[in-house]
């Protein structure tokens, strides 16, 4: 969410942001929140000056009475009446049209970064660098869940007859080696600094609208029924809420944090072959990295946290890429993000394995998290990135790591989390 004093300001670079989302439809809004919020400032204002006129008849009354002008007196007290009512009123509309102006704010997309590119849709993201060659091998490769059930590691009949589609159980080493990459993940960014949690995996409401679009909301978060809780997405989510309504002080900034956690998605839509299996599912476990610094510092803290994953997937023997999302592709709390994409031998392409965001002060003034300095109070600056995501970062591993017998290689990196095994057959 923008800050509505800069929307009042400049209405025009809030319009053209619109535009280089291509999101013309919310163009009326710019005006619309503008007239809402010239009311309510008006309304605000009358309001005041009955409460000022208000505690001077107080007064006024009170010296009546001591003169014994109780006349008088009483006429200022019907005054009052009056003038309570009138208040009640405007303290009501006032409310009314507050609700109103945050409600259209929060769907008024955050303004982007100047390098963001500016496209339409995914189509658009652009290649930024490649790191670690790519490889072709001289054998066939197996989808994934082929060369899972090779080595009896993944039984997704009885999850489907168990929880239906999207759902999986990993057995035997594919199970060890899942745990073994996100133990590794988590080691791996304690190294680097982060402080590790395991946070809530259940939110409320007000934490999922303060770190959320709603379009984002309705397409992901499953709701417990009866209670005001969600399933988390994302451990970001919970990880961010941690600092809902805080003031922080700037010295102890910023906070680093890694966060484990099980995450539950509704993943709505058709979906092509290269995304069945455990590409695209309803329940995964991932590492998260979240970082909540001073707003000059956002910039540089986004290139750290995506080199981070880039570093965990190069030690682990996979290619990666970085793309950057275009305009269209942010969502509209996001200033600027960019994808860490794997190299899959079998498509001989690269597929999506994490997200870096920076979102500006969007998060932190939904949830009004501020930092105290010496100049005052001021909204903090909320950063994500994605450690590693299994079991989707499985099927990169296994393709890069496999061989020709039906084996897959331990890297050097994993083999302690996994007994010392150099290889599973």
């Amino acid at each position: 969410m923008i800050d509505l004093k800069f929307l009042r300001e400049n209405p025009d670079i809030v319009k053209q942001n619109i535009k280089n989302k291509f999101q013309d439809h919310k163009l009326p809004l710019v005006d619309q929140v503008i007239e809402l919020d010239a009311q309510s400032r008006k309304v605000k204002q009358e309001a005041d000056t009955l409460r000022a006129n208000r505690n001077a008849i107080s007064k006024q009354i009170g010296a009546y009475m001591g003169q014994g002008k109780k006349d008088e007196a009483m006429a200022l007290k019907e005054q009052v009446q009056k003038d309570a009512e009138r208040l009640a009123d405007l303290e009501a509309r006032e409310r009314e049209l507050q609700e109103q102006v945050t409600k259209i704010m929060m769907t008024i997309p955050n303004i982007i970064d100047p390098s963001v590119p500016i496209g339409e849709d995914d189509g658009s993201n652009v290649e930024l660098e490649r790191f670690g060659e790519p490889k072709t091998p001289d054998f066939e490769i197996p989808y994934h869940t082929d060369i899972m059930e090779k080595l009896n590691g993944i039984d997704l009949d009885a999850a489907g007859r168990v929880a239906g589609n999207g759902f999986y159980y990993l057995m035997g080493d594919i199970a060890r080696l899942h745990s073994a990459v996100i133990s590794y993940a988590r080691d791996f960014m304690i190294d680097r600094g982060f402080t590790y949690c395991v946070p809530p995996f259940m939110i409320r409401s007000n934490v999922v609208s303060g770190v959320m679009s709603f379009d984002e909301m309705e397409s992901m978060m499953y709701k417990i029924e009866g209670e005001d809780l969600y399933l988390i997405g994302t451990s970001e989510h919970s990880m961010i809420g941690k600092f809902i309504d805080t003031i922080q002080e700037e010295e102890k900034l910023p906070y680093t944090l890694t966060s484990y956690s099980p995450c539950f998605r509704k993943e709505k839509g058709a979906h092509g072959i290269e995304e069945r299996g455990v590409y695209r599912i309803h329940q995964f476990e991932k590492q998260e990295m979240i970082v909540v610094c001073k707003p000059e510092e956002s910039m540089a803290w986004y290139n750290k946290l995506w080199k981070n994953t880039v570093d965990l997937f190069r030690s682990l023997d996979v290619p990666v890429r970085t793309l950057e999302c275009c305009s269209g592709d942010l969502a509209d709390l996001k200033v600027k993000s960019c994808d860490v994409e794997a190299w899959s031998p079998r498509q001989q392409k690269y597929f999506e394995v994490g997200s870096c965001s920076n979102l500006g002060d969007a998060q932190a003034r939904r949830l009004k998290i501020r930092i105290k300095g010496k100049n005052g109070k001021y909204f903090a600056h909320t950063l994500n990135n994605t450690v590693v995501a299994p079991p989707r970062m499985l099927i990169a591993f296994l393709e890069n790591n496999l061989n020709a017998d039906g084996s897959v290689n331990i890297p050097e990196a994993l083999q302690p989390y996994m007994g010392g095994k150099t290889k599973i057959g």
